[in-house]
């Protein structure tokens, strides 16, 4: 992981803590919260406060979560709403966690001035012991104070000022008067700057979850379904129907078909369909040419040209079909009729705009794993555990591309592939269904097999 780690590409846009007070804070908060201290004299930490340092000195990288189901956070200032959440449980959990830093970021901003601030994601359920329980983690409530208790003393002395206002012997209640004093010199006038950090509640009815292999929940689509990498009978009895596992790729396809989720990228708006499909083809060339010991050269287009002469009636079939779609794009071949048996079926699709584009093309990249850009934007859980796995001359091609493809503009990659980002507000509309052309009637390359 060393490469990765001095592109960049992982562990990047971590906050550093190297300063004595801040070290001092994160302890007071840690201690609160865990038990435990660093004897770390810096670090770097993530939107919710954890330190991949920290997690291999204490021996626990979930010392921040350790049921994985209600994850703690620590927050020391407001910049950490733009790094990343390590060791993801939930695929809502940073998103969740960046929308209550941003809703409160003016508190957060003062608060975090003289303390830090502690909370926890709290999860309709506190453990998730079977994969049935999943389905009762519908919503995330967060709630978060100072580790000196400045908002909820701020709650009290604001009792106390509209009871000394009210009482009409109140500035004779001397006890009352000494109290409110001695709040006053921890919360500062709080009727000049009011102190108010109020809890906050996000739905969840759609999510990957990291728990049982990798599992996906989505209960608020037109058909609701349940989605597991491991084979479906391990999820054991449940109450949604239907429960299907990554091997059943012609029910899959179905299934997002019927719910709207997906889109060909030949017809995707504002998209350069042709050049994504070349890129592709060049991921699954160097796949094949990698598997089979082949020397990768440069490993730039000319070259891979190359290795696909070599490797002639050894190519796999979803270069082949992803071949057979470019020379349609390019005017020299017939449309190619790619059903969803067909292994290049999920590599021309990509999530269809709204609330669940980021979630559908986490699952699309399960379905489409040789594409590893698209791995390492959509699903990085699953990049860094496919990346363990690659030989030392994949790694080097895969991180030089990284960084010289997708690094310099990363947010203009993300929009060139997948679209602008959905807005936080985005809900769906079930009233307002476009009609259905052909595509969406048969399917993006034709009927789907059932």
């Amino acid at each position: 992981m060393k490469r990765l780690i001095a592109a960049g590409l992982m562990f990047g846009n971590l906050v550093e803590v190297s300063s004595p007070a801040l070290i001092e804070r994160y302890n007071r908060a840690l201690k609160h919260l865990t038990g435990k201290t660093t004897a770390l004299t810096d670090f770097h930490i993530d939107i919710s406060g954890f330190s991949p340092e920290i997690g291999e000195e204490l021996q626990d990288p979930l010392y921040l979560n350790p049921n994985g189901a209600n994850r703690q956070f620590i927050l020391l200032t407001t910049s950490q709403k733009s790094a990343p959440l390590l060791n993801m449980k939930f695929s809502t959990s940073r998103g969740i966690l960046q929308q209550f830093i941003e809703t409160n970021e003016a508190q957060l901003f003062a608060l975090t001035a003289r303390d830090a601030v502690a909370g926890e994601l709290q999860g309709s359920v506190f453990e998730v012991s079977t994969p049935a329980r999943l389905l009762e983690m519908r919503q995330v409530r967060v709630e978060a104070d100072t580790i000196g208790g400045h908002v909820a003393d701020a709650g009290k002395l604001a009792q106390m000022i509209e009871r000394f206002r009210a009482e009409p012997d109140g500035w004779r209640d001397e006890a009352l008067i000494a109290q409110m004093i001695q709040l006053a010199t921890k919360t500062g006038d709080i009727t000049r700057a009011a102190i108010a950090l109020p809890a906050m509640t996000f739905a969840q009815p759609n999510f990957w979850t990291s728990h049982f292999g990798g599992v996906y929940v989505f209960q608020d689509t037109s058909f609701p379904a349940v989605i597991s990498a491991l084979p479906r009978e391990s999820m054991g009895k449940m109450p949604i129907s239907p429960v299907m596992d990554l091997s059943q790729r012609n029910a899959i396809a179905d299934w997002l078909e019927r719910c709207r989720l997906v889109e060909p990228i030949v017809q995707a708006r504002g998209m350069d369909g042709a050049a994504v499909i070349r890129q592709k083809m060049d991921f699954i060339l160097v796949e094949a040419a990698d598997l089979l010991g082949l020397d990768l050269g440069d490993a730039r287009r000319t070259e891979l040209r190359k290795i696909a002469f070599k490797l002639g009636e050894a190519l796999p079939p979803e270069f082949l079909g992803l071949a057979a779609l470019l020379n349609w794009i390019d005017g020299v071949a017939a449309w190619p009729r790619l059903t969803s048996e067909h292994a290049a079926y999920f590599y021309t699709l990509r999530a269809a705009a709204g609330p669940n584009r980021d979630l559908v093309n986490m699952l699309l990249t399960e379905l489409s794993p040789m594409d590893v850009r698209q791995m390492f934007i959509t699903h990085k859980e699953l990049f860094y555990a496919r990346y363990g796995t690659w030989s030392d001359r994949k790694r080097r091609y895969v991180v030089e591309f990284l960084e010289r493809e997708y690094q310099v503009d990363s947010q203009g990659a993300r929009e060139a592939l997948f679209g602008p980002e959905p807005s936080m507000d985005t809900r769906e509309r079930p009233h307002l269904k476009p009609a259905r052309d052909m595509v969406q009637a048969v399917g993006p390359w034709g009927a789907v097999r059932r």
